[in-house]
Formats: C-alpha cells, structure tokens, sequence
C-alpha cells in the first residue's frame, strides 16, 4: 500500500537487491505524455532495480497524452544484451510494462477510459477515496494504540528513545501532521459529495440523502474535537497522569472515529452510489459532473495532499484513479497534476 516515492519505511519485500542488474527503461515521447508511465514505472522501482530514461522525440513541444508512445527496455550486465520494444498509446504500454515486470501489479484487469461510463468514473473515484481514507485511519489507530502501549510500558518519562520517532512530543506532532492531512482530505471528500452528488441522489430517494447530509453533519464535531485533542496533548507534561489518560482517550476517539468512517462508507457504497445510474444523466453532464468533482477537491489533487492521498491506495488502484482523473475534459489540469507527483 502507498505510492512509493513518498517518505516512508521499506518493507522487506520492497528492498531491491544490491547485486541486481540495472534495467533501462527509455521513453520515446515528450515529458507530458510520457508522465503517466513514468508513475507506473515508479511503482515498480520498489520491487526492481529500474533507470527511466525519457528519450524527446517531440521537440520539446507537449504533445497530447494519449499520443502514440514507445518504451525500450534495456538490462545491463547480459552476456547477449536485448532491447525489447513496443510502441502505442499508454494504456499498451503499461500493460506491457505489468507483463514484463509483475511487482508490483498496476493492470487487475484491462481499464479503457472508452469504455468507462463517465458516472460509473464519478462512483470509483469516490470507492478509490474512501479506500484513501479508510487506510489513512487505520494507519493512524495503529499508531495511537501503539504509542499508548509504549508510553504505558515507559511509565511516563522513562524507557529508551527512539531516534526514527524522537521524544513522545515530537511523535505526537507527527501524528497531528498526518491527521491535519487526513482531515483536509475527508472534509474536501464531504463537501464533493454533499454538493455534487447529494443533490443528484434526493431525485432518486429524498429520504436516503438527507440520511447521508445528517451522518456527515454528526462526524464534523468528532473530527474537529481529535484535532483538538491532539493540540491539548502536545502541551501537556508527558510524564504527568494527565498525558497518559489524554493519550488513552485520543487512541478511542480515533477508533470510534475509524468504525463510524466504516460504516458510514459501507453504507454509503451499498445503498447511495447505486443511485447515480438510475439518475439518467445525459453525457454532457455526466462529464460536468466529473469534471466538477475533481475540481471542487482541489486542495486534495494539490502536490502534498494528492501523494497523500495516492499512499492511501494500493498501486493498481491509484493508477486507475489517475485513468479516471483522466477522463476530466481539462486535460491540462491532469498532465499538471501527474508532472506534479513525479
């Protein structure tokens, strides 16, 4: 889980071998439309030794990202060296790369933005945010709990430090980083759909929707009151009583905060979204629609907070949620945003 060219630790499995050969992969095409490719590739930079070399065949001209490309792969050290090559629109060429370097895998199954209705796009992408979110929680619970179980073993101040994390404070103010992330994304997430899709949703069943508009409404105060609950620990003297039972309340209110977030998006998934195909938009706005709601998260597709999001995802399910921000109409706006995570 996680794009890899954020920060974070390797596992074991994500370590490439010192003694493995290097191989090449060069890119025929110009940055702009090469930029897609380049992601997938980063992806597989986590499981093999890969060197991207982009080769400029445009003239420094920004050609169309959906242009006739060509990949050549190269592996160093062979006795008999030889360049496999494929040439084609970048959905052939990831599936080329899936099938020449399987770890890990981007392609579960064959997508094609053509054959993509543009509301069954709008429904993945708020799955794909929900997945986001549903794993940035419980990354954050497992911290908690494990930094109430620490801070318990220590007896307050005492016990070893250590020097990945810092001092408890410093820890805590990580966790505070991530959760401002992790909110700025879920409130984005709410009002995409309490303005875009709702409003479509009570044509269907009034009822239904103003279920959902009266959940969000009840998850605002226990978001904003963690936020708060982070602050008030961060002063509080961490070898004191009152840190230890500060810490313990912060670690249930994340876990309460975590199954509600569960529900609500089972719920949500099973018996809202269903709703959108039954709402019989036309195509013209089925791709406002689309184009609305990556516009209205716009904090959420900026650089910081768009890497958060995609480490919230499995690789094959941020590649597709780049095919499905692709599908918008500015495609200016989505060659920005895949520069943007290079």
């Amino acid at each position: 889980m996680g794009i890899c060219f954020g920060k974070r630790k390797k596992s074991t499995a994500e370590i490439v071998p010192q003694n493995q050969p290097t191989t090449t992969i060069r890119l025929y095409g110009s940055s702009r439309s090469t930029a897609y490719i380049r992601v997938a590739l980063k992806y597989k930079a986590a499981a093999v030794s890969l060197r991207c070399v982009v080769v400029d065949t445009c003239g420094g001209d920004d050609h169309d990202e959906n242009e006739n490309l060509a990949v050549a792969v190269e592996v160093a050290g062979s006795s008999s060296p030889q360049t496999e090559r494929v040439s084609g629109p970048p959905s052939t060429l990831l599936q080329f790369i899936d099938t020449r370097f399987p770890h890990p895998p981007l392609l579960l199954q064959i997508r094609s933005a053509e054959t993509t209705s543009l509301v069954a796009a709008v429904v993945k992408l708020t799955e794909l945010q929900h997945r986001s979110v549903t794993w940035h929680l419980e990354r954050l619970v497992r911290w908690a709990t494990d930094l109430v179980t620490r801070q318990n073993k220590r007896g307050g101040r005492g016990g070893e430090i250590d020097p990945t994390v810092g001092t408890a404070r410093m820890e805590v103010r990580k966790l505070g980083r991530s959760y401002t992330q992790l909110l700025e994304l879920m409130l984005e997430h709410a009002q995409m759909e309490e303005r875009l899709l709702f409003p479509i949703f009570n044509f269907a069943d009034s009822i239904i929707c103003k279920a959902a508009n009266e959940e969000h409404a009840r998850d605002l105060p226990i978001m904003n009151g963690i936020k708060e609950d982070i602050k008030s620990i961060e002063v509080i003297d961490n070898g004191s009583p009152a840190y230890q039972e500060a810490l313990s309340n912060f670690s249930k209110r994340l876990k309460s905060l975590q199954e509600r977030y569960r529900q609500h998006f089972l719920e949500e998934e099973r018996e809202v979204l269903p709703y959108m195909e039954a709402a019989e938009l036309n195509k013209e706005q089925q791709q406002r629609l689309l184009d609305q709601c990556v516009d209205v998260m716009q904090e959420s597709h900026s650089h910081n907070l768009f890497i958060f999001l995609l480490q919230g995802l499995l690789p094959h399910e941020a590649m597709h949620y780049l095919d499905l921000i692709s599908m918008c109409s500015n495609k200016e706006r989505t060659a920005s945003m895949l520069q943007m995570i290079i």
